[in-house]
């Protein structure tokens, strides 16, 4: 599994600095402040994990730099209709992107093969983690992973998973595969938000989902978090067993949620979204937002989230070589 993105990875010195070469991150740099608005882009629904983050920081942002950060939500197609519209930006610093993990597989998805995101952004920084958890209706009659297993072993309609997003759907069809759940349906989604709608009418059983937009509704007992998905128990659920404690060892998982530019933008510019958010994280009640979504904060350097890109990357095309999205 993944080191902690706030972590130094030790990937080899060529490796990153070769990757950080590509995205232009060398060479001479001189301040930069905007001047105008700036545009963080969300890819997703509101109301899910990775919205959560972005509003959470663009408050700060704002302040640091008297100038408006604007969440801009734009969902659709895995995540791909607001990354094209950075992916097609200037890189002036003034159009940003939030993501997660699942922009590693886009090339993979069907009828978006040879579209590669990644090859026209730029990564600048983590800005915090979450485990992933898996997530329950509080309707089924289950309390663990294990009998949520049997449950929909046993039932006479077949379950479903929610997904938000590609890398959810690779974690259903494994789910399926090594848990032995053969007939379970796995249906797609915009974003978070409206998983967490249908998971509390029990529309949908169950999901892959970061525990932020699931930890409101888990404490007020309309949803069941089974278990998380990172080597250590979530600071935010300390009674909730990991994958591995619940006897499914090989689900394990941590999301990042990243900040990418257009590539081509300016060292100058990456280096200010850096020391900006690192000052931004300090604040309070952005920490606390934050913690209250059941994440950490981190900023790592340019070439840390680099090679943390590449790393996941590398992971998740052999895990979509076993498990093909169709």
């Amino acid at each position: 599994m993944r080191q902690q993105i706030g972590r130094r990875l030790a990937w080899p010195v060529g490796t990153v600095l070769g990757f950080v070469a590509v995205t232009g991150m060398a060479g001479p740099a001189t301040q930069w402040k905007p001047e105008r608005p700036v545009t963080l882009v969300v890819p997703y629904a509101a109301g899910g994990g990775t919205d959560a983050t972005a509003r959470a920081v663009s408050r700060q942002l704002g302040a640091i730099w008297g100038q408006p950060v604007v969440v801009e939500n734009l969902p659709g197609a895995d995540g791909l209709i607001g990354t094209r519209k950075v992916m097609e930006a200037r890189p002036d610093g003034y159009t940003l992107l939030l993501q997660v993990p699942a922009i590693t597989i886009t090339s993979h998805l069907p009828g978006l093969k040879g579209i590669d995101p990644l090859a026209k952004l730029q990564p600048i920084t983590a800005i915090s983690q979450s485990p992933a958890a898996i997530v329950a209706s509080a309707k089924l009659p289950v309390s663990t992973l294990a009998e949520l297993v049997r449950y929909c072993k046993a039932a006479a309609q077949p379950c479903s998973l929610g997904s938000g997003e590609s890398l959810a759907r690779v974690s259903g069809k494994q789910l399926a595969a090594e848990a032995g759940i053969s007939n379970l349906i796995v249906v797609n989604y915009r974003g978070t938000g409206p998983i967490v709608t249908d998971l509390i009418a029990n529309n949908v059983n169950m999901s892959f989902t970061g525990i932020t937009a699931a930890l409101p509704h888990y404490k007020a007992g309309t949803l069941k978090i089974l278990a998380t998905q990172g080597r250590t128990r979530a600071a935010a659920l300390p009674d909730v067993p990991t994958t591995a404690e619940a006897g499914f060892p090989q689900f394990q998982s941590v999301t990042w949620f990243g900040l990418f530019a257009p590539k081509g933008t300016p060292i100058a510019i990456a280096e200010e979204l850096v020391a900006a958010l690192r000052e931004g994280i300090k604040d309070p009640e952005v920490r606390r937002t934050i913690a209250a979504a059941g994440a950490e904060p981190v900023v790592s350097s340019p070439a840390e989230f680099a090679a943390q890109v590449k790393h996941d990357r590398d992971r998740l095309d052999e895990l979509i070589r076993k498990y093909p999205l169709e």
